[in-house]
């Protein structure tokens, strides 16, 4: 059961790694809109959050709060909204995609600091 969840949660750090990468790399460039790999990472960031937190929690002290992944699974949802929403526009306000980054950075951080 160990073997999958780390599984699971080098699945999670790729969707983090698509979706962030992919946002920058945009943002960087002349033309602000949504990538493949934007989309693809938020997707994979879904759902590997809910495997980690649904079925593999066994109780005990390691345990996340249950605060913490709702926080997350909000957070995750809205950046999936914000990316699959206006996928197909040729652009992207720039406040929309700020957001986005905001977002991600946001929900590494909860995962990351909240203990």
């Amino acid at each position: 059961m160990e073997a999958l969840r780390l599984i699971l949660r080098y699945a999670h750090l790729i969707g983090f790694a698509l979706l962030l990468g992919g946002a920058i790399a945009q943002f960087v460039s002349a033309k602000l809109r949504i990538n493949p790999a934007m989309l693809w990472g938020s997707i994979i960031q879904v759902l590997t959050g809910l495997a980690l937190s649904a079925p593999l929690r066994g109780g005990g002290d390691d345990e996340p709060a249950p605060a913490k992944l709702a926080v997350k699974l909000v957070l995750a949802i809205l950046i999936f909204i914000m990316v699959f929403v206006p996928r197909k526009r040729t652009e992207v306000n720039r406040g929309h995609f700020i957001g986005i980054i905001a977002l991600t950075l946001i929900n590494a951080a909860v995962a990351t600091f909240w203990r």
